[in-house]
């Protein structure tokens, strides 16, 4: 169920949009590839993200953030998405879930 539009979303609403968000270059969604380093709600709507990317080189860095900001300014309750893109600390696959290990073979 959504949360009413003046009110923002819940961050579990907020992941499962960015789990709708997949690495073109890796079948895993940006959550659980752990991209996503934080996720911030704020009362008056405004969803900030710091996020990174598995390599500073990688192919859809500049649509990358774009794509994060779009899955999650359709949610009920956000009013901006602000999405701030990190290289430090720089993405290992130790930050994936167990999940995305599994998918990918790595467990």
């Amino acid at each position: 169920m959504n949360a009413p539009a003046n009110t923002p979303p819940a961050e579990n609403q907020v992941i499962d949009a960015l789990k709708t968000v997949f690495d073109p270059e890796i079948p895993v969604n940006v959550y659980d590839l752990g991209l996503i380093y934080d996720i911030q709600i704020q009362g008056d709507g405004r969803v900030e993200i710091t996020m990174t990317l598995t390599n500073p080189n990688c192919p859809v860095a500049d649509e990358m953030p774009a794509r994060v900001a779009g899955a999650v300014k359709n949610l009920d309750g956000v009013k901006e998405t602000d999405i701030r893109l990190v290289f430090d600390p720089p993405w290992t696959k130790e930050k994936m879930s167990e999940a995305a290990m599994l998918e990918l073979g790595l467990l």
